[in-house]
């Protein structure tokens, strides 16, 4: 099976086809970020990309599946954790990157497009959540390490502590919409790490 024909998200192509993954997932962002996803066309991003209609639709075959595979990418290309040795300062690296993130020209916009298209369609809801399951591993990391170091009680859910940071952001972006800088998101993290000594998230 050619890396072209694969499932959206299942290989590592390289060469000629990492290149034109690269372009799509690219005019996907911005075609996203200009229209939201029911504006969404496989067309349009192809002559966005300057490939031909029939690798975009031989490859992604839909919009949702163009989606996930965007989410995939951004996933691949998410900021390794911070790792500082206290748990406060960890999970302040953790919300103001969530923030810088959330505020980000392009990236705050693609974020609430795919967030809103998760709403309505299974496919890329799914994508999303494994999005967001592999940044929360990625995070959860700096919890162990805090109940190791004895910072949080034994038995903390690493992945609710997280969860707890990046929650009151994503509620301020979509449901407030106020300013998200780095005091509010020093708040997030501060309430997270009291609730977590606390033993809210002790399972």
């Amino acid at each position: 099976m050619d890396a072209e024909d694969a499932e959206p998200g299942t290989v590592r192509p390289g060469g000629r086809t990492a290149r034109v993954r690269e372009a799509v997932l690219r005019a996907a962002g911005d075609a996203l970020v200009e229209h939201g996803f029911d504006g969404l066309d496989l067309a349009d991003v192809a002559r966005r990309a300057e490939v031909g209609k029939t690798t975009v639709y031989r490859r992604w075959s839909t919009t949702a599946g163009l989606v996930a595979d965007l989410l995939t990418d951004m996933a691949e290309q998410s900021v390794p954790r911070t790792d500082t040795g206290s748990i406060d300062e960890d999970l302040r690296a953790n919300a103001r990157l969530v923030a810088r993130t959330l505020t980000d020209p392009r990236q705050g916009p693609l974020f609430a497009a795919v967030i809103a298209a998760a709403t309505c369609d299974d496919r890329t809801a799914e994508a999303l959540h494994r999005f967001y399951a592999v940044r929360i591993d990625e995070w959860s990391g700096c919890v162990d390490a805090a109940v190791d170091r004895g910072e949080l009680p034994a038995g903390t859910d690493a992945r609710e502590v997280i969860g707890a940071v990046s929650a009151p952001l994503y509620y301020g972006l979509l449901a407030r919409g106020g300013v998200l800088d780095e005091a509010v998101a020093d708040r997030a993290a501060a309430a997270a790490a009291a609730a977590a000594r606390a033993g809210v998230y002790v399972t």
